[in-house]
């Protein structure tokens, strides 16, 4: 992050960073699940790739600027170890939800025709949010939380190693391969979200859309891909700043 921005112009760049982590994300399930797509049923290295360059774009565009959070729970585990002023927590992580369900209604204006073809709602949900494979929200809540750890004591050890730290373009492109490594090694069980952003923000935009067959928008299961990744962040980014900050 780079205070020499003001607030507004970091906020704009949370915001559009995380529309970008869904249009890419996202959008990549919604060719995957969706008929009539010429992705459909394009499998789950497809997914994993789309969310590594989702990743990716934003860091490179706004890693320098913003710190390209894009992460509620990467905000929050700064701020909570000493990393981030709390004063900008609360606007940082509002940026993030509105940038997430702006992605994600782009996402729904360009894929109506294949929403409207698909009749399976977890096919739909999935373009959305994460749902358990097991239906477990323990096996989901350990998913995340692994990932989530896994992801912000690594994204931190990257963005400062001695390696990258004079050379802050190759940290922002090893996040991204670090992103695609998690989807492709820990997203069989859950998606996964590893972002309360990425979950919540079309979560809620699947639950006021009138889309056909669309179904439940599985709240029960809502607060797991937000609270284990919020665990995940004090995790993550407090290992890396006891270790090695």
């Amino acid at each position: 992050m780079d205070p020499s921005y003001s607030l507004a112009v970091r906020l704009a760049c949370e915001f559009i960073g995380t529309a970008i982590l869904i249009i890419l994300g996202n959008g990549t399930v919604a060719n995957v699940h969706l008929k009539g797509s010429k992705g459909y049923r394009g499998g789950w290295s497809l997914i994993a790739m789309g969310y590594g360059f989702g990743v990716m774009i934003p860091a490179l565009m706004f890693g320098g600027i913003s710190g390209n959070h894009i992460n509620p729970a990467f905000t929050l585990g700064l701020a909570a170890w000493g990393l981030f002023p709390w004063s900008e927590v609360a606007p940082y992580i509002v940026a993030q939800l509105l940038g997430a369900m702006a992605g994600q209604i782009a996402i729904v204006v360009t894929h109506k025709p294949y929403y409207d073809l698909t009749t399976d709602p977890d096919d739909i949900l999935a373009t959305f949010s994460t749902v358990n494979a097991a239906h477990s929200r323990l096996n989901g809540f350990l998913s995340e939380l692994l990932g989530s750890v896994v992801l912000f004591s690594c994204a931190l050890a990257i963005v400062n190693s001695p390696l990258t730290v004079t050379e802050p373009a190759v940290a922002h492109l090893a996040l991204g391969f670090l992103v695609w490594g998690l989807v492709a090694g820990l997203g069989g069980p859950t998606g996964p979200a590893l972002n309360p952003a990425r979950d919540l923000g079309p979560r809620l935009v699947h639950a006021f859309l009138p889309l056909k067959h669309k179904g439940s928008s599985d709240w029960g299961y809502s607060w797991v891909p937000v609270a284990a990744p919020l665990l995940g962040g004090l995790i993550g980014v407090g290992g890396w700043y006891l270790l090695l900050g």
